[in-house]
């Protein structure tokens, strides 16, 4: 009952706490070590939930979205501007990520009867499959289309685990995470949030292969969502304010922007193309209730 209790928690309370959450589409402009938003556009405008963007593509955008009161798979094309829904199931789906080398994307979906699997969909007819039988996944990336690095809920805490879809093995390699998960550009290597120190949280890395854990950077206080914009640049936002991190130049996160002029309150998901030429961002858009 206490994973179930915590399992309720995890997607409930963002869901109803953060009343009023939009997905954001910028264009990002880089020169040196000043970097700019322009272009904003909403892309949900949608009454209920939205959040956990991703890119498919420079074209196409996921993320979770409410239809007839239920979180499936929103598909947007950024060409024409146009949605689709990629799934029809039961259960409620959170956190879809396109899967590497593959016509499909993944997604956490939580079933009615309480049930909690990662499952990937297929992009062309919505078909699922298991991809975890034995884990419950809360949050997740892909290393290569064959490992995944995930945030599993064991009693009342977030531990990452590495799993091996061909053996179907599932390494442990650190207790107390966040739910932030990136691959970081040009390297073997997969960023998480470590919250093992209560007062400080921190940016690592892990090796997925080996195992091996190296710090990066202190986050932001009490904020846990990340993005790269390269190999050496880290995004990350606070309350309605956007900062970046340059590893070898920044000695603290610098702000960027101010996106309260687009309605936004609080910054939580980001996620920037391959070319890092548009970022993406689930902004509430509301007061949170107290």
């Amino acid at each position: 009952m206490k994973t179930l209790k915590f399992l309720f928690c995890l997607f409930t309370l963002s869901i109803y706490s953060q009343s009023n959450i939009e997905i954001f589409l910028f264009d990002l402009e880089t020169d040196q070590s000043t970097i700019t938003l322009k272009n904003a556009k909403i892309l949900s405008n949608n009454e209920g939930y939205d959040n956990q963007p991703s890119f498919i593509d420079d074209r196409y955008i996921v993320f979770a979205s409410t239809r007839n009161g239920q979180t499936d798979i929103s598909k947007y094309d950024t060409r024409d501007n146009s949605k689709a829904w990629i799934n029809s199931t039961e259960g409620g789906e959170y956190s879809p990520l396109k899967i590497p080398n593959k016509q499909e994307v993944s997604a956490v979906r939580l079933d009615k009867d309480g049930k909690q699997r990662l499952y990937s969909y297929n992009l062309k007819n919505g078909q699922s499959k298991e991809l975890i039988k034995d884990l419950v996944v809360a949050y997740y990336t892909w290393y290569n289309d064959n490992t995944i690095v995930s945030a599993v809920i064991e009693g009342d805490q977030l531990n990452l685990y590495v799993s091996n879809l061909s053996d179907g093995t599932n390494t442990k390699y650190a207790s107390n995470v966040g739910r932030s998960f990136h691959k970081i550009p040009n390297s073997n290597l997969v960023s998480f949030i470590s919250k093992e120190n209560n007062d400080q949280w921190q940016v690592k890395s892990l090796n997925p292969v080996n195992g091996d854990i190296i710090f990066i950077t202190n986050s932001i206080e009490n904020v846990e969502d990340i993005c790269w914009l390269n190999h050496d640049t880290l995004l990350s936002g606070k309350a309605n304010n956007l900062y970046k991190l340059a590893l070898k130049e920044d000695s603290d996160w610098q702000f960027i922007a101010d996106l309260s002029k687009y309605g936004i309150k609080d910054i939580s998901r980001l996620s920037t193309n391959s070319t890092a030429s548009k970022l993406v961002i689930a902004g509430d858009i509301e007061t949170k209730k107290k």
